[in-house]
């Protein structure tokens, strides 16, 4: 009854992130604002993942590898799975495993619908994720790298969130409030942070329209 205490996002991987010579994918960790910490990834696939649950404002918590799932085949073989991560959400759980859709061997899928139904007995959502939108990446990757606390410095948050209190676009807010070294990457964390909020399925540019968000 103990385990029912613990959260998912603040446990240990429960196995390693294996790295060696001649790997086809690439490991890593990524600093996550959502925990204030890092959380692993065994691909580029799973770290683009990663960006996007972290950017998400609902976001509460965010673990990889976080528990073993056991069970046994119809033949009696005992079989395990280690979802990729799992994200607490204000509105609940969600067990996530990346794969891409043209690399989903049998045996996965066989692994990937027991998660599934494990999932549906404790009231968690399940996604079994590809490639996602490579628009959408490419927008929130920049500003992800002014997710820190550090980058949100006063007066400047507080002017350039009154400057975009009504739709303004990115750079003419800017403008507005200073010089550009200054204030950009001020900007870009508050459009991390969800303070400001611009439409990421499009292709960000100078002109494109910013507008305040809400704080998470």
């Amino acid at each position: 009854m103990d385990a029912w205490a613990v959260r998912f996002e603040d446990v240990a991987p429960v196995r390693a992130f294996k790295s060696y010579k001649g790997q086809r994918h690439l490991p890593g960790l990524w600093w996550s604002s959502t925990v204030g910490g890092h959380i692993g990834y065994e691909s580029w696939l799973e770290r683009d993942h990663v960006l996007l649950l972290d950017f998400d404002p609902s976001g509460v918590g965010i673990s990889s590898q976080p528990f073993w799932l056991f069970w046994r085949s119809d033949a009696g073989k005992g079989i395990s799975h280690a979802p990729d991560y799992f994200a607490h959400r204000e509105n609940g759980g969600v067990v996530i495993d990346c794969r891409p859709a043209d690399r989903r061997k049998p045996w996965e899928e066989m692994k990937f619908e027991a998660t599934q139904a494990a999932r549906a007995q404790v009231g968690w959502e399940f996604r079994l994720v590809g490639a996602p939108d490579a628009i959408v990446v490419r927008n929130v990757r920049w500003p992800a790298g002014y997710g820190r606390p550090r980058h949100r410095l006063e007066p400047v948050a507080s002017e350039l969130l009154a400057a975009f209190a009504e739709p303004q676009p990115v750079m003419g807010g800017a403008s507005a409030v200073g010089d550009s070294i200054r204030v950009l990457p001020v900007l870009f964390h508050l459009l991390w942070s969800h303070e400001l909020t611009a439409d990421v399925s499009v292709p960000l540019h100078t002109l494109s329209p910013v507008s305040a968000g809400v704080r998470r």
